[in-house]
């Protein structure tokens, strides 16, 4: 054998050997990779290959809205420029008065998605809250006139209906409560005009309250919700609809909250068959328990929600619930926060009893409420709340009516703060809605006017204020 043919021999076994030791080696990471990035439960890869199947089938059910509001005297943008904006004693000083100037016809855009085969359609309230004529526009190109079914500011949901269409393609409800946070989802709508716009992330958290209403506890996620999303779908992996996007944090990046579907149905069933919302009421001023207050009650647990205050006449004062009672829960299923008796009570029936289990001196006791009905319209007040413009708050003269609601004492004096604007001077100092004025840089205040002209004397201000459940605060403001 020639030396040459040896060498080929011996390169060859190398060669072989070489390629054996590849071999093993990308087993071997074969092995590490299905270790390092394991499937779930379910056997569906942590990230999922594609979304495009789930858009596809989702893509007919998502609807793109247009609204057109009148708003009467031209609007704040059109008083900057044609009125007077910088003479407050003289606002009729421009060209034009309030009466003067033409009407201004808003436009908006939002989202929502299709229900079922009659033409009812989900969105916000807000969406098409005081419109003058509502548009609806299908995957398909073709568009109809929506009228609205029903409206529930409280929770920001609405009920529109297109008349007319045919071959519906309605999209299937699923279960939120089953939502995990770091749970996959997708967020369709029309962002910026920008139709059957898909975008897709995660649930950041549950249960988020984000001072929106009394009944807040949205899915917060990391699929992209911007302007004109609002009221279209958050959808699970299977397609179901497990959230309505509704709000964006201004300085957040990448922020979004949705309805919770599994709250949002039994509203949509009520503005389907009524048109409104009704909402069972208990009569009682309510507030978390803190590890004090727990040690303080001598509960154990920690768990449950005290009574600070029980109105008279209403139907836990005729059940026999008084103040320092803990209420532990409802119907048998446990409360241990405010927000979950509130929301509770909300969804039970009017005029249904129902047993409310509490804890008074230590010992366990069950009382049978009759649930009456709660009024959540601004005709609680007895006048409109007036706007402090400077600061961005809303401002009402105590009632009654509005000490009930807020949790106030009807005695009290001074000026209810019944809203905030969102970025204001009053929200970035940490006024609350529900918060009561009573003096305005150490001089008591009664009424709103009152108020005003202590705000046009000062450049700063310090505002004693009373909180429910929170006792006197101090808060300054420049």
């Amino acid at each position: 054998m020639t030396h040459i043919h040896k060498n080929r021999i011996i390169g060859g076994l190398m060669i072989i050997l070489f390629a054996g030791f590849i071999w093993g080696l990308s087993g071997l990471d074969s092995d590490l990779a299905a270790r390092e990035a394991p499937e779930t439960k379910s056997g569906v890869m942590m990230v999922p290959a594609s979304f495009s199947e789930l858009a596809k089938q989702a893509q007919p059910g998502v609807v793109n809205i247009r609204t057109v509001k009148t708003v009467k005297g031209g609007g704040r943008v059109f008083r900057h420029f044609f009125g007077n904006p910088f003479d407050r004693k003289n606002p009729d000083s421009g060209p034009f008065s309030d009466e003067q100037a033409p009407d201004f016809k808003q436009r908006s855009l939002g989202s929502g998605f299709i229900i079922d085969d009659k033409g009812h359609i989900v969105t916000n309230n807000h969406v098409i809250e005081g419109a003058d004529e509502i548009t609806v526009r299908l995957s398909n190109d073709q568009e109809y006139d929506a009228e609205i079914v029903g409206r529930d500011p409280n929770t920001d949901l609405a009920l529109i209906k297109i008349k007319g269409a045919s071959n519906l393609v309605p999209l299937k409800l699923g279960d939120s409560d089953q939502l995990t946070v770091g749970s996959w989802v997708v967020a369709m709508g029309s962002p910026f005009g920008l139709e059957q716009t898909v975008t897709a992330g995660i649930v950041s958290a549950k249960g988020r309250v984000i001072g929106s209403g009394p009944y807040d506890d949205f899915i917060q996620t990391d699929a992209s919700i911007n302007p004109g999303n609002s009221g279209g779908p958050l959808l699970n992996m299977k397609g179901r609809v497990v959230g309505i996007n509704t709000a964006i944090v201004a300085q957040g990046q990448g922020i979004g909250f949705a309805i919770p579907v599994n709250m949002a149905q039994g509203i949509i069933r009520q503005l389907e068959e009524s048109g409104s919302v009704t909402r069972g009421w208990l009569g009682v001023g309510i507030q978390d328990l803190t590890p004090e207050l727990a040690e303080y009650y001598g509960i154990k647990d920690k768990k449950g929600v005290l009574v600070a205050k029980v109105f008279e006449g209403d139907p836990a004062d005729k059940a026999g619930i008084k103040a320092n009672d803990i209420i532990v829960a409802v119907d048998g299923k446990p409360v241990n926060t405010s927000r979950e008796l509130t929301g509770t009570i909300a969804e039970i029936p009017v005029g249904q009893k129902t047993p409310i289990t509490i804890l008074r001196d230590g010992k366990e006791k069950t009382v049978k409420v009759k649930i009456a009905k709660r009024d959540d319209s601004e005709r609680l007040a007895r006048r409109q709340p007036e706007s402090s413009g400077e600061l961005g708050i809303r401002i009402a003269e105590m009632t009654p009516e509005l000490a009930k609601r807020y949790g106030h004492s009807e005695t009290e004096k001074g000026v209810l703060v019944v809203g905030v604007q969102s970025g204001s001077k009053a929200a970035e100092a940490g006024i609350r809605q529900g918060d009561l004025v009573k003096e305005v840089n150490r001089k008591p205040v009664t009424a709103a006017s009152e108020l005003h002209a202590e705000l046009e004397k000062k450049d700063k201000l310090q505002l004693l204020v009373k909180r429910p459940n929170a006792g006197f605060i101090v808060i300054k403001i420049s």
